[in-house]
């Protein structure tokens, strides 16, 4: 191979931004490295990799993804409505990463269809600065948040209570002095704590054993290589590993007197080590004792995102539970052997911080517009009656001036238990749960019945919801139709579908990239 046929990472990056036209960082080329995308080529002490390789990458990805999108979804897939050039920083930007939630539209989506721009496929604009616009099924905000952005007052409604609670810590306005300096409070106590404890102590002698062993058996690039190149078995070679290192593991529990899962059905016991709820309810008794009630919320906040992260669970199965994790295992996500986590700490401390560069950058671009998510059933509840009890000004505003519309991701058939995704927070914080009162509930499942029940569901939202809107409004459902009950919905509704724009949806879940579309649905006053 020619010397000039070998590039450095970061001319690399140069090469691929260039030929694909998106910013591609020098963190992205070692991350094709390092799970094998590309094989690694050591020249003289320094790591490069082969133009052609890179070329043969990139040429696969670009001629296969759009075509075979089409193939599989149809000639009318709308590929600019993909969003593709977005990184994945912009699609969580500032504060819709606040909290992890399953089934959420990036924020692009929203912003395409609420603010002012026109271009050849949205032909008219549907919304304007000052307008209202309701999301009855708001979910984790992300309509709120982005008119917020767009200086649109919003309107949120979701069954779940603490899906409210996430959509209104999003939009609100904090002292962020205060915060921060709660923050600080909180971190002394809890570092306090575990200083009294043996669980640091244990923690670093179990990382200090998983490295030597992890170095010997899985060098990293060398081995995912392989692993893509099927020179390794992974699932007898991972499994041999996994057993080898238990002993070590073990042997560190007993020497250290580290207490694991004690198997209650309550979910904080069920999914935790002892230590980890000692440091749970540390932290969740100094909040309590905060005297601002928006600096209480947002760091409780913090708090169930923080103890999402903290499940013993293994990162594979850390967006969908399986089964409780009680030992160090094999890891493919990683191809080492990992581990449970044993202390909050680390992501406590990370998401802190997170979570107050995020609310920075939101203060920089949020208008003066009201916002507020409502929780209860949006089948009937009389939006003005609970805006007056909640902002009187805001509900004023509502009744002079009417909503202009909707923007909104209905719940799917059978899909997404939305209560339990945050059973954790519910458990902590004492929320009721509504699970049947959720619309396309997962325990209801996919069958006649279901869909029936979803249909009437949907209709009666909507014919709820129209009470409140202007004579001349817009609405705009975010769904993937493959049953077909949107026509039927619309009819029960008195609505008419004018336009439906068909979108692919990229990267939807940590573990489906699969080709997946769904449909932007215009209704509007029959």
């Amino acid at each position: 191979m020619l010397t000039t046929d070998l590039l450095t990472i970061k001319e690399a990056s140069d090469w691929a931004t260039h030929y694909i036209g998106k910013t591609v960082t020098s963190a992205n080329i070692s991350y094709l490295i390092q799970y094998g995308r590309i094989p690694k080529i050591n020249e003289q002490g320094f790591v490069k990799i082969s133009k052609q390789d890179l070329l043969n990458y990139y040429e696969k990805q670009l001629k296969t993804k759009e075509s075979l999108w089409k193939l599989q979804l149809g000639e009318d897939l709308n590929w600019a409505l993909s969003f593709e050039q977005f990184k994945e920083s912009e699609t969580t930007k500032h504060v819709h990463r606040l909290h992890p939630y399953k089934g959420k539209f990036i924020p692009q989506l929203v912003e395409y269809f609420l603010d002012d721009h026109i271009d050849q496929f949205k032909t008219t604009t549907y919304f304007q600065k000052g307008d209202i616009v309701l999301d009855p099924f708001s979910g984790s905000g992300t309509t709120m948040v982005q008119s917020c952005e767009l200086g649109i007052h919003a309107i949120g409604i979701d069954i779940s209570a603490f899906n409210a609670m996430i959509g209104n810590c999003k939009i609100t306005k904090y002292q962020l002095t205060n915060v921060q300096v709660e923050i600080n409070r909180i971190n002394h106590v809890l570092k306090e704590f575990i200083s009294q404890s043996r669980s640091i102590e244990f923690e670093e002698k179990l990382l200090q054993a998983l490295n030597q062993f992890n170095n010997l058996y899985f060098p990293s690039s060398s081995y995912k290589y392989k692993l893509r190149q099927g020179e390794i078995d992974e699932n007898v070679y991972g499994s041999q590993k996994e057993r080898a290192f238990l002993p070590i593991y073990y042997s560190l529990l007993e020497q250290y007197n580290i207490q694991l899962l004690d198997g209650d059905e309550r979910f904080l016991d069920k999914w935790y080590f002892q230590q980890i709820k000692d440091e749970i309810n540390l932290i969740f008794g100094e909040i309590k004792k905060i005297s601002n009630p928006e600096t209480k919320k947002i760091l409780a906040l913090i708090l169930s995102r923080t103890i999402r992260s903290c499940r013993a669970t293994t990162h594979a199965d850390l967006a969908t539970l399986v089964e409780p994790i009680k030992a160090t295992y094999y890891c493919a996500k990683h191809g080492k052997i990992c581990k449970p986590i044993f202390s909050i700490l680390k992501w406590w401390e990370t998401y802190t911080k997170d979570t107050v560069k995020r609310l920075v950058q939101f203060d920089q671009l949020r208008t003066a517009t009201y916002q507020l998510c409502l929780s209860g059933d949006s089948r009937e509840m009389d939006i003005h009656a609970e805006l007056e009890q909640k902002n009187p000004a805001f509900a004023n505003l509502v009744q002079t001036q009417k909503i202009k519309g909707i923007f909104s991701s209905p719940p799917y058939v059978g899909l997404i238990d939305y209560h339990e995704q945050h059973a954790y927070a519910y458990d902590l914080f004492g929320f009721e749960r509504r699970d049947n009162l959720e619309i396309g509930a997962l325990y209801k499942g996919q069958g006649k019945e279901a869909k029936q029940s979803y249909i009437q569901g949907i209709s009666q939202v909507l014919n709820n919801c129209k009470k409140f809107l202007v004579d001349d409004f817009h609405i705009f459902l975010v769904a993937n139709d493959k049953y077909n009950l949107y026509p039927e919905i619309a009819k029960n509704a008195k609505l008419e579908i004018v336009n439906q724009f068909k979108r692919p949806v990229l990267n939807r879940t940590e573990k489906d990239k699969g080709a997946y579309s769904e449909i932007i649905f215009h209704l509007r006053k029959r």
